[in-house]
């Protein structure tokens, strides 16, 4: 997404200058030029030596400095987008109202590039009448603002003010700077989310899936440009994404319909939703009642999505399923590409910490059925949505 964009990035004095170290390493890796341009302020929090070494860039920070000037005019204009992390409470200010007593701010006052701002400061001072105005003016000016996150504060104490991590920034610049489209005019259809199987009016049958993963698919799918039918089961967790079309269902029965409902008319086809296995063979239309020490329930197996997917799929389809396993998982994941003829499968492992049901983060290894193994890092959810969609997109252009 980065590769040949023109980043400059602007760090003023704030303790969580530390993070522009990770976001121009991040970028560079990424294949973007980035800049850095700081306030004077921001040298006793990073050293300009290290940020130049990363971006491969000289470092502005004087206006004028040995008989020279810095061409802030053509710094503003070079940038595809100027980002500014992070933005101290002094510097708000100053853009607020028009001050332009530093580079980073005449930089800033004359750039005809986009510019993005990653505020951090303390709870007190985020929370500020003054904060909340400044904010509002620089909005005004057509800038966008990051929102700060919650969490430990350079103060010791725990609220509102932290600046965005790094690969939140990042998302954030991708999606509304550098989206590609590379999926434009693609149809996919993405299952997310458990089922539920009653066993009567009020208890059911089901697992601890949060639909995270599945949900974070369709979101990125669609910041791609793909037209996404997301069947989702029951959660609490909202699709924020604008564009996605979401089709709730509760029981495997319902997932098992609607997925062949909108399977022919899919380029595309994700199953990540963690289908119960088995559902009872009836369900009471009463609530059962506690009389007697036990409760026997004769279960059945439910139909089995994928494979009845696979055995449906065209040539030109890209069918990828799911596996969550939690011993011999390399054996068990390549049986399953192979029965439920699937192009990949996405494999988590209970055994790995930080993945599987529930956590915002997750750690995979994806088969493909070329023979190749890729074996990925723990990392957040939408981080790994960009993963599996990279391989997905890599597949569809082959």
């Amino acid at each position: 997404m980065f590769q040949g964009k023109k980043i400059l990035i602007g760090i003023t004095g704030s303790i969580a200058a530390y993070k522009a170290i990770l976001l121009v390493r991040q970028f560079v890796k990424a294949g973007a030029d980035v800049k850095v341009v700081m306030t004077p302020a921001a040298k006793d929090f990073v050293s300009p030596l290290t940020l130049s070494t990363l971006s491969k860039n000289p470092v502005a920070i004087e206006l004028f400095e040995e008989n020279s000037w810095s061409n802030h005019v053509m710094l503003g204009r070079w940038a595809d987008v100027m980002l500014i992390a992070p933005l101290s409470c002094n510097t708000l200010a100053k853009m607020a109202n028009g001050f332009c007593d530093n580079l980073l701010l005449a930089t800033y006052l004359s750039a005809t590039c986009p510019v993005v701002v990653a505020p951090a400061m303390d709870e007190d001072m985020w929370h500020h009448a003054s904060t909340k105005t400044n904010l509002e003016k620089l909005s005004s000016f057509g800038n966008k603002i990051i929102p700060v996150d919650k969490g430990e504060l350079a103060s010791g104490l725990f609220g509102d003010g932290r600046m965005a991590e790094p690969e939140n920034i990042a998302d954030f610049l991708e999606q509304h700077f550098f989206l590609t489209g590379d999926l434009a005019g693609k149809k996919v259809l993405v299952t997310a989310g458990p089922t539920y199987e009653a066993i009567d009016p009020v208890r059911f049958i089901g697992n601890h899936s949060s639909g995270k993963m599945g949900i974070a698919l369709a979101e990125e799918l669609s910041k791609r440009g793909a037209y996404v039918d997301l069947i989702l089961g029951p959660t609490n967790i909202q699709v924020t994404q604008n564009g996605i079309h979401v089709h709730h269902v509760h029981s495997a029965d319902e997932m098992y319909a609607s997925s062949h409902k909108f399977f022919h008319a899919a380029d595309i086809c994700v199953m990540a939703a963690a289908v119960a296995d088995y559902t009872p063979v009836s369900a009471a239309t009463e609530k059962i009642k506690k009389d007697s020490g036990s409760l026997t329930l004769e279960l059945v197996k439910t139909k089995d999505i994928l494979k009845s997917l696979g055995e449906e799929k065209r040539s030109n389809q890209i069918l990828v399923g799911f596996a969550l396993e939690t011993n011999h998982e390399k054996e068990f994941a390549l049986q399953k590409l192979k029965k439920k003829n699937a192009d990949m499968i996405v494999l988590n492992s209970l055994n790995d910490p930080g993945a599987g049901f529930g956590h915002d983060t997750n750690k995979i290894t994806i088969f493909d059925k070329d023979g190749s193994e890729t074996v990925y890092e723990i990392k957040s959810k939408q981080q790994v949505a960009k993963d599996i969609v990279d391989r997905i997109v890599k597949k569809v252009y082959a």
